[in-house]
């Protein structure tokens, strides 16, 4: 489960598009239904009924706050709890071996980040960058989906040097115009609790923008406006092996009641566009082993990326809870029907009870 993205804290949606109405998402794979729960709150679940499989995104959700399966009518709360089984009498003690797979799911910074693996317990609380909860910030949202794999437009988001080429005419125009025959840029990179500082040096001057890496699929850019704070947020989550969610937050402690800066949001959308051709094209789609492509010194905040994806996340995967398992309670999978005995169980020899429950 969650195959190449498991057991992280990631940001999936915008929080705002998160009504009385369930929202598919996919991610790493996986088919995921948010939807809001009891006094609101968002709730997470594998996004098929244990009963028969079916997508529970096309139901409704209920005024407790429970979603309810579009095929049978069978509804689970936030916690994955089965709560109702229509046209049939069912104890709330064997209801519980029939639960929905609940995932961890917080609302932050205005994202609705989920924890990929049943269970965040030791791991954690989503590390949310300043700017998407700082009060005099105004933010801007976009979000659009590229046909890449996620570590390539994670690692082009910590590229400085594709700046002054690729953004010639945008945010690396500065840098484009102070290029000279034989410049030289320096890469400096210096861990945090939460990542990694990036800074570029060209010429020997220090590049005005600071750009942040946070574990494991957000970037953060200072952009350099004296007297301003103008900062790009940029999340790269992994839809499946070729495709990726792109949430681009702008934020600014500027312009914040002036109707003329929503003009901003496309600026913003121009930029991802300048990368997105370029992202898209990489081959192989996923990142490779650090050997298996050239590289140079300027390549020094990618590749400390890619040591870190080839040691913690590549490969990894969440462990699928059985179906019909609720991790509250610790209650063991059903595996069968109320009242009804597989016929392989009527084969075989009576020497110990059959649990129909």
């Amino acid at each position: 489960m969650f195959e190449g993205f498991a057991r992280v804290w990631a940001p999936v949606e915008v929080a705002g598009r998160l009504g009385s109405k369930p929202l598919a998402v996919r991610v790493a794979g996986e088919d995921v239904v948010l939807f809001r729960g009891a006094g609101g709150r968002p709730a997470a679940l594998l996004d098929r009924c244990p009963h028969r499989g079916v997508a529970l995104s096309l139901g409704r959700v209920g005024q407790d706050g429970c979603i309810e399966c579009p095929f049978h009518g069978w509804r689970f709360d936030g916690a994955g709890a089965c709560r109702e089984i229509p046209l049939n009498d069912v104890p709330p003690e064997k209801r519980a071996r029939h639960a929905a797979t609940a995932l961890p799911v917080r609302e932050l910074g205005g994202l609705l980040w989920l924890f990929t693996g049943p269970d965040a317990e030791g791991e954690g609380e989503p590390h949310v960058p300043d700017g998407l909860i700082d009060p005099r910030l105004s933010r801007t949202v976009h979000a659009e989906d590229w046909n890449t794999h996620w570590t390539r437009a994670m690692e082009n988001m910590l590229d400085f040097p594709h700046l002054p080429f690729v953004h010639r005419l945008t945010i690396g125009r500065d840098m484009r115009r102070a290029l000279r025959p034989g410049s030289m840029m320096h890469v400096d990179t210096a861990d945090t609790p939460s990542g990694m500082q990036v800074h570029a040096r060209l010429d020997g001057q220090e590049q005005g923008a600071r750009l942040e890496w946070v574990r494991p699929n957000g970037m953060v850019l200072w952009i350099n406006i004296p007297g301003r704070d103008l900062r790009m947020h940029v999340f790269c989550t992994p839809i499946d092996a070729a495709r990726t969610r792109m949430l681009l937050i702008a934020t600014r402690d500027f312009g914040r009641y002036n109707p003329l800066m929503r003009l901003s949001a496309l600026f913003n959308r121009r930029i991802l566009l300048e990368d997105r051709a370029v992202v898209e094209s990489s081959r192989p789609a996923e990142v490779p082993e650090a050997h298996e492509e050239v590289s140079v010194a300027t390549d020094r905040a990618t590749l400390a990326f890619r040591r870190y994806y080839q040691r913690e996340l590549r490969g990894s995967r969440a462990d699928r809870p059985p179906t019909g398992h609720l991790q509250a309670d610790g209650a063991p999978p059903a595996g069968r029907l109320d009242g009804v005995v597989p016929a392989a169980s009527l084969a075989r020899k009576k020497k110990d009870a059959i649990d129909v429950a």
